[in-house]
């Protein structure tokens, strides 16, 4: 199978509720989806339609009420907890609006932090943290801290941070919420150039109709469903 179109992540029947108070919420009604290798995804739909409740199912940072998610073949319900950590750590990339940079770790140490728990060896890190800082243009802020960086600089970082251990799949959770427009389509035009560079998968969880212009496939989840499906060229 050309590994472009592998099924990376798969879902089926997935049903999430919540108990609120003692009322059960349904947050998902059923969704089945499957997500290619090198996919450029946004995930929208209204607040409380279930985007970023689908999106950490996905992730294994939730549990569905029922129903079933694979990630590159492996049930995700079959794992222990620590195999699924493990798959975390080492094939999914997380990008959070809130950006969650160690406030202690300059830029360099930032990005490199995760594949120091991976056991990756030093030559390969500062490699790898000297390429990616290129990329995203932040040759010049490696020996900064966050808070002497500006919000679309932080956000490159934590892109960086994503991207740098080569994982699988990027997780992005409304990425451009707290950017300005002109700062949030550079970062949207980085990734998208990453993407096709590389053939790094990117789900996004999204508002923003910049996203949703620019995404190769969009999904609209309403009511804790999906509600269309469309995959463009």
């Amino acid at each position: 199978m050309n590994p472009q179109h592998r099924h990376l992540i798969e879902t089926e029947g997935l049903i999430k509720t919540y108990s609120d108070n003692g009322v059960q919420v349904p947050a998902l009604r059923g969704v089945d989806l499957t997500i290619h290798a090198g996919e450029f995804t946004a995930i929208v739909g209204p607040s409380g339609s279930g985007k970023t409740t689908l999106l950490n199912i996905i992730s294994g940072l939730d549990k569905p009420t029922s129903g079933k998610v694979w990630l590159d073949g492996r049930l995700v319900s079959d794992m222990s907890g620590a195999e699924l950590s493990d798959f975390r750590r080492d094939h999914i990339g997380f990008i959070f609006q809130a950006y969650n940079l160690i406030p202690v770790l300059k830029v360099e140490e930032n990005i490199e932090y995760i594949m120091l728990l991976q056991g990756v060896p030093k030559e390969e890190r500062h490699r790898r943290v000297h390429d990616i800082l290129r990329d995203v243009d932040l040759e010049d802020y490696a020996h900064r801290y966050p808070n002497r960086l500006s919000g679309g600089q932080q956000q490159r970082v934590a892109i960086a941070r994503a991207m740098v251990s080569h994982p699988l799949m990027i997780l992005a959770d409304e990425p451009t919420a707290n950017l300005d427009s002109k700062t949030g389509a550079d970062l949207l035009d980085m990734m998208r150039h990453l993407n096709a560079e590389h053939g790094m998968t990117f789900i996004f969880s999204t508002h923003d109709r910049m996203i949703v212009d620019k995404a190769k496939r969009v999904i609209v989840i309403r009511d804790g469903i999906v509600a269309s499906d469309e995959t463009r060229n």
